[in-house]
């Protein structure tokens, strides 16, 4: 009895070390809603890539208005694109690469109310062409309407 009560305890503490170290390990899951028009095939290709990543759970809401979405998210009309994500408070227009989102969520600017990829470059996530990228910027924005280069991917063959 004492040497199963001893192999149970043993048992329990292996078991809650070995959780406790996975748990360390392992990366947070930051929630992400992407809002997209239900005809559009490149915004869930876009999602599933965010959730491969590891590191998003994503759901996916459909709209037919997402002019509407745009507009109380305060992403500027030039900045638009076909899909717009919302993250832990900030706005992911478009085809943002999920390294930039996470950079984004790691460093929390104030001064940024999100990033956006304009348009829907070949090669950027979601919109892959056989190898090909058109150069694309992931541009940071404001409610204020201040912008800046966040980063820049050139063109690739």
């Amino acid at each position: 009895m004492n040497i199963c009560r001893r192999a149970c305890l043993t048992g329990i503490a292996f078991a809650s070390l070995g959780a406790a170290l996975n748990a360390f390990g392992q990366s947070p899951q930051h929630q992400m809603i992407v809002w997209r028009d239900p005809g559009c095939g490149c915004c869930s290709a876009w999602s599933t890539l965010m959730q491969r990543s590891g590191r998003f759970t994503t759901t996916v809401r459909n709209t037919p208005d997402m002019a509407a979405v745009k507009r109380r998210l305060g992403v500027p009309d030039d900045l638009a694109s076909c899909h717009t994500g919302e993250v832990e408070g900030y706005v992911i227009e478009g085809h943002v690469p999920a390294a930039d989102i996470l950079r984004l969520l790691a460093d929390r600017p104030r001064t940024i109310s999100g990033l956006a990829v304009p348009g829907m470059p070949a090669g950027s996530p979601g919109m892959e062409a056989g190898g090909r990228r058109d150069a694309f910027d992931v541009i940071a924005f404001s409610r204020s309407g201040a912008r800046s280069v966040f980063v820049r991917y050139p063109a690739r063959a």
